[in-house]
């Protein structure tokens, strides 16, 4: 079975390009645009890592982290930020996610940090 990855990013040009290149990698993805929309989809979905852009139109992606890792049944599933607020030089990861992606990224850049936080899988490449 397909490791699952949930995407929220209220960018569609983002969510168009990073679903692209993780369904090529053989990853089962839902992206959503909506903060409210993350909990039911988590829920529904089942992921096995969540990409999470830290600004959001209607909420943001830290306090949504928060929640998630408050949440006994979803504190294990790995969530990843990606944010442009947010750089290499700052101390600690923001709201307790267990990686950062510094925007601009490469695919590349993506690839790496997706697998590094997901046990088992094993890159197609």
């Amino acid at each position: 079975m397909n490791k699952r990855i949930l995407i929220l990013d209220d960018n569609q040009a983002i969510l168009e390009v990073v679903t692209e290149a993780l369904v090529y990698e053989q990853f089962e993805v839902l992206d959503i645009e909506l903060g409210s929309q993350l909990f039911d989809a988590v829920g529904d979905f089942g992921p096995d890592l969540i990409l999470l852009d830290y600004r959001l139109a209607d909420t943001n992606g830290g306090d949504l982290c928060l929640q998630l890792k408050a949440t006994p049944k979803y504190q294990r599933i790995p969530v990843i930020i990606f944010s442009a607020y947010f750089t290499p030089a700052d101390e600690g990861r923001p709201q307790g996610c267990d990686g950062i992606l510094y925007k601009p990224f490469d695919l590349e850049t993506l690839l790496t940090t997706v697998y590094e936080h997901l046990e088992g899988s094993v890159r197609n490449s």
